[in-house]
């Protein structure tokens, strides 16, 4: 089964309803949640949603009972909207907004979901039921990094942007100088021995770190000095289908987490179509041309927002880490219009860090406006 991304735009437009949804909370569980799978009839629902108000006419408190049946009516006429259930199925919430002030305030919210729901729920509740949409948002996908020498091996995995410590292990190859006494034959025995067993160790640390992920493992990438790489790849240490998953490898200067950091830098033509390479390209464009041709690239959201209203914005560049979601969709919008681009770029990489300290807002321009 193959693992669905859900693109950055509707990935955001997910995450502000959750939050918006989040934030609301009622004095009695009056807040009603639906969540209609993919494939189920709707009409079903409505039908569900009104005995659902029959049975409401039961609670005691007056105020909850017409909170809870008008919240329901809400829902409903919500749903009559629809002709039938969306491809992907539904998720539908509606309550009474104003109910701790004592004023009526009702509100409905409905969204198709980017990848299709599986679970029909109804729930009347203080909030609202979210953590179904919240599990839609986790990405599982995942890239394995090993970073090794005959001294020492790193494990971690690559989570979108962010690179996950797994495992560290030190293997028990002696130094290059051999005790007094030992002969160099022995002394190259011994070496080579405990190399192996290092190797066999990082192999089953491998598979277990990596083989359960199934097929949310992207691939492996193992680097470290050459020699040492070709030894571990030469022989069957990593067999089966955790070695199908290695994708390649690179010749590492460093290990332990600075050699992650440089593996990371140096396998862009391996995540070329992951977030985090595609992030850092568009970044050092950014900044090659600052320093080679300045005036055809702006920072600074003043000097942003004029290079917009000027439509000189090929590509804005937003860092998460400062400019809120809600202002994301603004600057989304607005692009549209010009034809523009709009990256939003993460603070987890070197490259997102510079950009928050350029104040968060950047773009490449179509030609100078100074």
């Amino acid at each position: 089964m193959s693992t669905v991304v859900i693109p950055p735009k509707e990935r955001r437009r997910l995450k502000n309803l959750i939050r918006e949804l989040k934030a609301q909370r009622a004095m009695h569980t009056e807040f009603v949640s639906v969540y209609v799978p993919a494939g189920y009839d709707i009409s079903k629902i409505i039908n569900h949603l009104s005995d659902e108000q029959g049975t409401a006419s039961n609670i005691k408190s007056a105020v909850t009972r017409k909170n809870v049946q008008n919240a329901l009516e809400k829902m409903i006429q919500t749903l009559k909207g629809y002709s039938k259930t969306p491809k992907n199925g539904l998720a539908v919430f509606a309550g009474n907004l104003g109910s701790t002030q004592g004023k009526q305030d009702f509100h409905s919210w409905s969204i198709e979901p980017p990848v299709p729901l599986n679970i029909r729920i109804y729930r009347c509740d203080k909030a609202f039921v979210t953590e179904h949409l919240e599990n839609l948002m986790v990405d599982k996908r995942a890239y394995g990094l090993v970073v090794m020498d005959r001294r020492d091996a790193n494990i971690a995995l690559l989570k979108g942007k962010t690179i996950v410590p797994l495992q560290k292990t030190h293997s028990e190859v002696p130094g290059k100088f051999r005790a007094g006494g030992q002969s160099a034959q022995r002394f190259a025995r011994l070496r080579e021995g405990a190399a192996k067993e290092h190797y066999k160790k990082v192999a089953e640390y491998m598979k277990d770190q990596f083989l359960h992920l199934g097929n949310n493992l992207m691939g492996i990438i193992i680097g470290g000095p050459g020699v040492t790489v070709q030894d571990f790849m030469n022989k069957d240490y990593v067999t089966g289908d955790l070695k199908k998953k290695i994708i390649g490898t690179k010749d590492l200067s460093y290990t332990g987490d600075f050699g992650l950091q440089e593996l990371l830098e140096k396998s862009e033509d391996l995540l070329a179509a992951e977030e985090v390479a595609q992030e850092k390209k568009i970044m050092q464009r950014f900044l090659m041309r600052l320093v080679k041709d300045e005036h055809r690239v702006t920072y600074g959201k003043a000097q942003v927002e004029k290079a917009m209203k000027m439509g000189a914005v090929d590509v804005l560049l937003l860092s998460e880490d400062v400019v809120s979601e809600e202002v994301i969709q603004d600057y989304e919008d607005a692009a549209e219009e010009s034809g523009s681009e709009v990256r939003v770029i993460s603070g987890e990489t070197r490259e997102g860090v510079q950009l928050k300290n350029l104040g968060g807002y950047a773009a490449l321009l179509r030609f100078s406006i100074s």
